[in-house]
């Protein structure tokens, strides 16, 4: 009876201070089950959000008439929002309301989601480039070659009729909003995974902690797979579904000029973000502590051997008071200890540059399958959905398994690291091999004879549409009956045509054939003969590299956490975290898009004037630059390694030097720390068995 008295009084005690101090069952308790699965969905929510922007980054490219290097700005602007608020989040988000700070973030990411999705209902209908834009109102079909001649005295480029409209639109470039909803969603998405992975380690019991979080590791993988799905979805429906009639767009989803509903995927990637903030809001503060963290009614005999224990010492106390000055003084030496460590620098150097690779391919993959395969958008989107995201979680899985069925060392580790990566950098060779040629497309990658040419405005005009009052900017691209893409129907030679829509087709063009009888229909020509040869077997290499380089990521994380000393390893993740954000995320895509920018052979043209997005591409060029890009990275990474594994072995050796020399030195008494140290585990395995109240006295009675 004394002791259940007791019992009741330690439990008040803890309940007064805030802090559950009954100790909870080995089974996890119903609040922790309920925090486990509304962070899961915090997962997938922000993973969905975040691979649906990847998706979106030709649609935003079309719709804002900007070039890649602008795209990779703001793509690079998530990680932007992450650094401004990482360190203030990480260090006090652990001493507030965890959950509720977590529900905040998912509000700030649902916010930002929406803000991209606002220059959509602010901006207008969407315009495209075609050459018979002007009198787009009239009932007769105008004739594609207005009677004129040719200025070729001046740069190619024939004075513009200005577009109506132009004046009442914002000077403000409208992908501002898009970057700004970015930040703020990268902003939100910080407190997500530290405080979420701590407030499970501080209340899950030893045992099951690594499993949750597997389990929410798991399930934020497929988030991407039904991002880059609702991606797919979203690039085959037109951008103004529902505001025009579907049967006069002279454009299909292949189509350069083609922009899907970005917009619809941003209110759905922002709903569910939404939601997902709404569990955390009824999570309380504190959980009830398991096993022999709830140990508060033990004896000060049993809590000494519970805190000496050997199997418990790689866990430091989380209600250790420290304060911020103490810890302020602690860190520039504790910095200097970890940046003066020759194995972890060299590791950080090798994830910086690998990651520039890596984030690089990832961001403008979808884009080069479009370019390079000529494939749709929305093709594109689905396959890296359905098949290179799951092979990359395969990858990540196997190989922390096969990491503890191989029992590797911190030696082990890194060479396995090392040799996925370098087969996977071998076999990554053979894409320039899978090539295309380039799209036949008079003027621009052949002349009007055939020939191979270098693109300039002059090569446009030539003696078969010397009749016709064409213009060099614009971009409406037909297929005549020869195979060959011409830019427009007047540079084509057209004189008439007949139809509407993508039905339109245009007669009487004179560069189609000498006898000037032939026709030409709208879009370009398909010429996918050797792409639809070759791109199975692009798909089946990116797989299998994809799934080779993954296997070594989480070998290479766990080198990260064990080549250093335990003390500085929350320090070391940080490190590590904010040096590849801010290294790796943020410059990676915009110099990519940049380089790609260069490949770039005829550029669209503003409706107010302007280079627009890129309408072709040199696909040799573009292989050439966004695969070799990618490889040199991957080179210089390897070539850092060497250094590396000579001074990791110097390390591993030095410790089993001082190991062999601490024993000798100890002599009789090593062989008294280890009676002690099995002591001390009986004592903790005889503490687990224990009722919760560290008693067996109401057991026997």
């Amino acid at each position: 009876m004394e002791d259940r008295t007791e019992q009741g009084h330690a439990q008040e005690n803890g309940r007064r201070d805030g802090t559950a101090r009954e100790p909870c069952s080995s089974s996890p308790c119903p609040s922790l089950k309920m925090f486990l699965m509304a962070l899961s969905f915090a997962y997938f929510a922000k993973a969905l959000s975040g691979s649906y922007m990847k998706s979106t980054i030709t649609q935003l490219e079309r719709r804002f008439d900007i070039p890649s290097y602008l795209i990779g700005v703001i793509d690079g602007s998530f990680e932007i929002g992450n650094l401004l608020v990482i360190a203030f989040v990480s260090y006090f988000g652990a001493k507030l309301h965890r959950p509720k700070v977590i529900a905040v973030g998912c509000v700030l990411m649902s916010i930002g989601t929406f803000i991209i999705a606002l220059p959509h209902f602010i901006i207008g209908r969407y315009e495209f480039e075609t050459s018979v834009r002007w009198v787009e109102n009239s009932t007769l079909n105008p004739s594609p070659c207005p009677l004129g001649s040719v200025d070729l005295t001046r740069d190619g480029k024939l004075p513009e009729v200005p577009a109506t409209g132009c004046e009442s639109e914002s000077n403000l470039s409208m992908w501002i909003y898009v970057l700004l909803g970015n930040v703020l969603r990268g902003i939100g998405e910080t407190p997500v995974q530290p405080l979420g992975i701590s407030y499970i380690d501080d209340f899950a019991s030893e045992e099951n902690a690594a499993l949750y979080v597997g389990c929410v590791q798991t399930i934020s993988v497929v988030g991407p797979v039904f991002g880059y799905l609702l991606g797919s979805l979203c690039a085959k429906i037109y951008v103004d579904i529902g505001f025009v009639k579907m049967e006069t767009l002279t454009i299909t989803p292949a189509d350069a000029r083609w922009v899907g509903a970005w917009w619809l995927g941003y209110l759905i990637a922002g709903v569910i973000t939404l939601f997902s903030a709404i569990p955390f809001w009824f999570l309380p503060r504190s959980l009830p502590i398991p096993g022999p963290r709830g140990a508060e009614e033990c004896t000060a005999e049993q809590k000494s051997f519970i805190k000496n224990a050997p199997l418990l010492k790689h866990k430091y106390p989380a209600d250790e008071h420290t304060s911020f000055i103490e810890m302020a003084k602690d860190f520039i030496p504790s910095l200097r200890i970890l940046l003066g460590h020759p194995v972890y620098l060299i590791y950080l150097c090798v994830t910086i540059i690998q990651l520039n690779s890596l984030i690089g391919m990832v961001t403008y993959k979808p884009k080069y399958i479009e370019q390079h395969f000529r494939q749709s958008a929305s093709k594109a989107n689905f396959l890296m959905g359905v098949i290179n995201i799951p092979a990359v979680a395969l990858g990540m899985f196997s190989g922390g398994l096969l990491m503890k069925r191989l029992k590797l060392n911190i030696m082990g580790a890194a060479k396995f690291a090392f040799g996925t990566s370098l087969i996977g950098y071998i076999l990554s060779l053979f894409f320039f091999a899978m090539s295309c040629e380039n799209a036949k497309v008079a003027g621009v990658t052949l002349s009007y004879n055939s020939d191979g040419i270098s693109y300039d405005r002059h090569t446009l005009f030539t003696a078969c549409n010397s009749e016709c009052f064409c213009s060099a900017s614009d971009w409406d691209p037909v297929c005549g009956d020869n195979d060959i893409t011409y830019v427009t129907p007047c540079l084509a030679g057209c004189s008439g045509s007949a139809g509407s829509g993508k039905n339109t087709v245009f007669s009487n063009c004179s560069c189609v054939g000498a006898a000037g009888n032939f026709t030409a229909s709208t879009g370009q020509c398909p010429h996918k003969d050797d792409c639809d040869r070759m791109f199975p077997y692009f798909l089946a290499l990116s797989v299998i590299t994809s799934f080779i380089i993954s296997l070594g990521g989480t070998p290479g994380y766990m080198f990260l956490i064990r080549c250093i000393k335990p003390q500085l390893k929350s320090l070391a993740l940080g490190f590590h975290a904010l040096a590849t954000r801010t290294l790796a995320g943020i410059p990676a895509p915009i110099y990519f898009g940049a380089i790609i920018d260069t490949t770039c052979l005829k550029w669209g043209q503003k409706r107010c004037g302007g280079i627009g997005a890129c309408r072709i591409y040199n696909t040799t060029a573009y292989r050439i630059a966004y695969l070799g890009l990618t490889l040199s990275l991957r080179t210089i990474s390897f070539l850092i390694c060497i250094p590396g594994f000579i001074l990791l072995s110097r390390q591993l050796k030095e410790e089993e030097r001082n190991a062999i020399h601490g024993a000798v030195v100890n002599g009789g008494t090593e062989l008294e720390a280890l009676r002690k140290e099995e002591f001390m585990i009986s004592n903790v395995n005889q503490l687990q068995q224990m009722p919760d109240n560290c008693t067996d006295r109401e057991t026997r009675l």
